[in-house]
């Protein structure tokens, strides 16, 4: 199997189903999701720098 009819046929099964499934979730609101991503980095940021005494 020669890799352009791979990437073919991974194509194909990709795009099955693709007419009744839109890619997004209806649960999934992009500003929460960014949101929550911002919290949770800060909160790891500010653990880092609180466990970083060198002094």
């Amino acid at each position: 199997m020669s890799l352009p009819s791979t990437a073919q046929s991974l194509v194909l099964l990709a795009s099955e189903g693709a007419e009744t499934h839109g890619g997004n979730h209806d649960s999934l609101n992009p500003y929460l999701t960014g949101g929550a991503a911002l919290v949770i980095l800060l909160l790891m940021l500010w653990v880092t720098t609180r466990l970083n005494r060198d002094r």
